[in-house]
């Protein structure tokens, strides 16, 4: 590392400061560079948050910054303010950040309570529920008189149309129609108690 580099005093400007570190790592001083990009991230940080990047998003642009200065150093001009060019480079990868969260917000739905009330299809409990409710459903079918119970069957859970039900069971449409109202009368007073 240069000695100049080396004894940077306090007086000096930070983007002076950052120049000459800039100029020695393009030079192939390696200390200067892990000196440079340790002392620009207090600067991606501000510029990003200016931009208007969320707190959880600032370290993906600082990072994104620092792989941005690492592929383009080459072109940076000691001749110029190292903050300037910093920012320039920060400010693009904050609004890469905005854009890029703006498309995956469009396309997601937030609900903090989705998973409360939209159990995964792998869940245990769920499928438990589903198998107890469903072999409720039967029992209480069971116990309809056998008119009602067939009219279920046929039009419910076979779901044929009246006219083919009508035709299997030897039945008027008529009468499988009054059936199939009584039966699901007496399934809503059973479960929820409603008439």
């Amino acid at each position: 590392m240069s000695a100049d580099v080396a004894t940077a005093n306090d007086s000096e400007t930070p983007d002076r400061r950052r120049v000459a570190w800039m100029a020695a790592a393009q030079a192939g001083d390696r200390r200067a560079y892990e000196r440079l990009l340790a002392d620009s991230v207090a600067l991606i940080r501000t510029t990003a948050r200016r931009q208007g990047v969320a707190p959880d998003g600032l370290d993906d642009v600082v990072q994104e910054t620092l792989i941005t200065v690492h592929r383009v150093r080459h072109t940076y001009d000691p001749g110029r303010s190292y903050d300037a060019w910093l920012t320039a480079i920060a400010s693009r990868r904050a609004i890469d950040a905005l854009r890029s969260r703006g498309r995956r917000d469009s396309r997601e739905l937030h609900d903090d309570y989705a998973l409360d009330r939209h159990p995964d299809a792998d869940d245990a409990s769920a499928a438990t529920e589903s198998g107890q409710r469903a072999q409720r459903l039967h029992e209480a079918i069971a116990e309809l008189p056998p008119g009602q119970r067939e009219a279920v069957e046929q039009l419910g859970l076979r779901e044929r149309s009246l006219s083919e039900a009508a035709e299997l069971t030897g039945r008027n449409a008529g009468a499988l129609k009054v059936n199939l109202h009584r039966a699901l009368k007496a399934l809503r007073e059973r479960f929820h108690g409603e008439p």
